[in-house]
């Protein structure tokens, strides 16, 4: 089935045609189709962009000008590969024929190639005789990826607990310059952040990272058009490179990293083998002396070590790296709430977007520094994040009239509203902030209060807040009963109480306490 390419390949397709790639090489560079390559640099050419310029568009311009169609049925293909695997074991056997295996192939396969096709792709696979190409490496052209098969340890201090950690290795074949560091996991985050960290080992970016099909780089592995991880693609785009993950079942593609990962066991893992390191960092410290010194081994047929050939001649083809590291991205999705703020749930507070979203559903792209919210693959809120629980991270620009004035509470606010209305309302009012633990309880609170003028006036709500503070029973609810009821204005609780008269009056009948002796 035919699928629309995602805006990060178009990016992927447009910063090959500005390194000078021809169609063809953008094709197998990428696993398109050359057809599609070429409809879309037909579009480039056409529009009345420059290729920088339409680098520097966003993702939702990059789909909305171009809607061309991939056209290759991968799954077919790989169905294939799959089948000769299988029938190539039996190779061997005495009667075996290629119709036998064609009439099985197209009894249990909806969608079969024709038997010329069969056999084509058959002797392509499995020609004995075309043997391996060797590969004439360009300086600057590729970086290649893996994990070594083989683990290393560290040592848990306070449990002493041994603890199996990954080998990440980074090579550039021209010069064979080589990256090694150890890291937790083979996980997306791990993997993504090795390779940044190869990156700045070499000072500067390949056209290129070239990786096995990893999970951590790959959702869906193709030979001919593999799906790469959106962090991963991400990553692509913010040095300026594109992923080239190697073909499946073609062991051929990683033949140099293989033999990378070969010389590390030799040159660094055999002579930590008796050491003993309680942390990565202690790790990874001995891994880069080591490093250094296997950099610096001249070759065996060349009077010239792996540093001096980068150093003298690779360097200069790499492309500057970027001002600020990348920054590894989540993703969640979040429905704009009535008040105009999406939920985080990694660290459960509010994030702030333009009023006229609400109700509309968005992805969140997060990093450990910034939360970025995007509708329709366009950014429309950027905050830097927070990770108190609970917080509401706003944006001034982003609330309606009527929330903006919720953003200006704060104790402070709600005393000077309170002091047109008489000194005994503002004690009131702190009195009620200071009693809740929880301060927007206590603005709704003093909202109700302050509130009462509206119907009995400035004068009766001081006198009301005065017998409140009097009886030590101040809340919103007490001082509106006191209003209801004209309790302000009984000179019961009033007048005399003001003229230091007992509120009790003289009565014959009242026994004294004599009575009771």
């Amino acid at each position: 089935m035919a699928n629309k390419l995602d805006p990060m390949d178009i990016k992927q397709i447009l910063q090959l045609v500005k390194d000078g790639y021809s169609n063809r090489k953008i094709g197998v560079t990428l696993g398109i189709s050359r057809n599609t390559v070429n409809s879309y640099v037909r579009q480039f050419s056409s529009s009345k962009y420059s290729i920088g310029e339409l680098l520097s568009f966003d993702e939702l311009r990059l789909s909305e000008l171009f809607t061309n169609k991939t056209i290759i049925d991968t799954e077919r293909h790989d169905q294939l590969m799959r089948y000769f695997e299988c029938i190539n074991m039996s190779r061997g056997h005495p009667g075996f024929t290629f119709l036998h295996h064609y009439n099985d192939y197209v009894n249990t396969t909806e969608n079969p190639y024709s038997y010329t096709q069969f056999m084509e792709h058959y002797h392509r696979k499995y020609n004995q005789d075309k043997g391996s190409l060797k590969l004439n490496h360009l300086a600057g052209h590729e970086m290649f990826v893996d994990f070594a098969g083989k683990k290393l340890e560290v040592i848990d201090k306070s449990s002493g607990e041994v603890r199996l950690v990954e080998v990440f290795i980074a090579i550039l074949p021209f010069s064979q310059y080589t990256y090694v560091e150890a890291c937790s996991s083979q996980k997306r985050i791990d993997f993504i952040s090795c390779c940044g960290n190869a990156l700045h080992y070499y000072g500067g970016v390949p056209k290129a990272v070239v990786s096995d099909n990893l999970k951590s780089a790959v959702q869906r592995a193709s030979k001919h058009e593999p799906t790469i991880n959106r962090s991963f693609k991400d990553f692509a785009h913010h040095y300026g490179c594109v992923i080239n993950p190697t073909r499946t079942y073609a062991p051929q593609d990683k033949a140099l990293v293989e033999n990378a990962v070969h010389l590390t066991y030799q040159r660094i893992y055999y002579p930590l083998r008796e050491m003993t390191f309680f942390s990565l960092e202690e790790l990874n410290k001995e891994i880069r002396l080591l490093l250094d010194e296997y950099n610096k081994l001249l070759f065996q047929r060349r009077q010239v070590s792996r540093l001096e050939l980068f150093q003298t001649i690779e360097r200069e083809y790499l492309k500057p790296l970027p001002r600020e590291r990348y920054q590894i991205k989540d993703y969640r999705r979040a429905k704009v709430q009535k008040m105009g703020y999406v939920y985080f749930s990694p660290d459960k507070s509010y994030y702030s977007v333009p009023y006229r979203y609400i109700g509309k559903q968005t992805q969140i792209h997060y990093t450990s520094k910034n939360v970025e919210v995007y509708y329709n693959h366009q950014r429309i809120a950027l905050h830097q994040r927070n990770s108190t629980m609970g917080s509401y991270n706003t944006i001034a620009d982003h609330l309606s009239s009527n929330h903006k004035l919720y953003i200006q509470w704060s104790p402070g606010y709600f005393k000077n509203k309170a002091k047109v209305h008489g000194k005994h309302v503002v004690r009131c009012v702190e009195d009620i902030l200071a009693s809740v633990d929880y301060p927007e309880i206590g603005y709704k609170r003093v909202i109700g209060l302050l509130q009462l003028h509206k119907a009995y006036g400035s004068n009766r709500l001081d006198r009301a807040c005065q017998i409140a503070l009097d009886a030590d029973m101040v809340s919103y609810s007490r001082v509106k009963n006191i209003l209801r009821n004209n309790m302000d204005n009984a000179s019961l609780f009033f007048d005399k109480k003001d003229q230091n008269i007992s509120h009790i009056p003289t009565h014959n009948n009242i026994r004294g306490a004599a009575v009771y002796k």
